[in-house]
């Protein structure tokens, strides 16, 4: 019985219509909801927590723990690890994902989200914190520029979800090139590019669905028939045929084991 996905490309509406917060709010127990807010990824917990704090209590929810872990040694701390089992949503602050991976990697707050998601409890992440969710990760990598070989840093991710590969403010900063770079070094992998205001749920059965005011960017690296990703020879532009590519915005979702879109209206 695993909880819900909700994966966000940064930049949510919080003080208006809030379509996003509010259905991260309603899939972890709407009023009756126990929502920790992790800061670990940014670098200004306090005011971030604060912000989101202040944007989820309008939306009605009124037990809310704002945990800014921010060493290994607090990520193994067992108050901090009770806080994470008793909740019924988790959400996630941008900041940098490597900073959310290495400190809370192995640790036993890290085994307490997967058990907690696993019981049925809501995981949602914005910007740095979408792009932890996934088991591989893309770290860093060049925006608005051709898509170049050996230009992609990636690392292990959170491993909430499988075979997929998430990059955030999408269209925002022209990371379509980044992310075939990403698919063509993993073509099992689903490329799942999200814009700003703009998220995902993933629900258990492994289909999600659009929400928000603009698009998703799915790269399926499964029907790639040839690149030269693998060829040594660094900064040369991506070569890359066959690869199949879908824009999805609200109203659309996504079957990731059948590789189908799904028309939601």
């Amino acid at each position: 019985m695993k909880g819900s996905l909700v994966i966000v490309g940064g930049a949510e509406d919080k003080f208006g219509e809030s379509e996003i917060l509010k259905r991260i709010a309603a899939v972890s127990g709407g009023k009756d909801a126990r929502l920790v807010i992790l800061t670990t990824a940014t670098e200004r917990p306090e005011a971030v927590g604060r912000e989101y704090r202040k944007a989820f209590e309008r939306l009605g929810i009124k037990e809310i723990e704002v945990l800014n872990i921010d060493s290994r040694d607090e990520a193994n701390d067992p108050a901090n690890v009770k806080k994470l089992r008793e909740s019924t949503g988790v959400f996630f602050t941008g900041g940098d994902q490597l900073r959310i991976t290495s400190i809370l990697g192995g640790t036993e707050v890290y085994r307490a989200l997967h058990e907690a998601f696993a019981a049925g409890a809501a995981i949602a992440g914005t910007s740095a914190g979408a792009s932890a969710m996934s088991s591989t990760m893309i770290v860093d990598g060049s925006d608005n520029d051709p898509a170049r070989k050996c230009t992609l840093k990636m690392a292990p991710g959170l491993g909430l979800l499988e075979e997929a590969i998430i990059d955030q403010h999408f269209d925002q900063r022209g990371r379509l090139g980044r992310l075939l770079c990403g698919v063509a070094q993993n073509p099992f992998m689903l490329g799942i590019g999200i814009d700003e205001d703009t998220a995902i749920e993933v629900f258990p059965d492994a289909h999600f669905s659009v929400l928000g005011t603009n698009a998703v960017t799915v790269i399926d690296g499964k029907t790639i028939r040839t690149s030269n990703v693998s060829e040594l020879k660094p900064d040369e532009i991506l070569a890359i045929t066959g690869v199949t590519l879908h824009v999805l915005p609200k109203g659309y979702g996504f079957d990731m084991k059948s590789r189908e879109v799904l028309c939601l209206r």
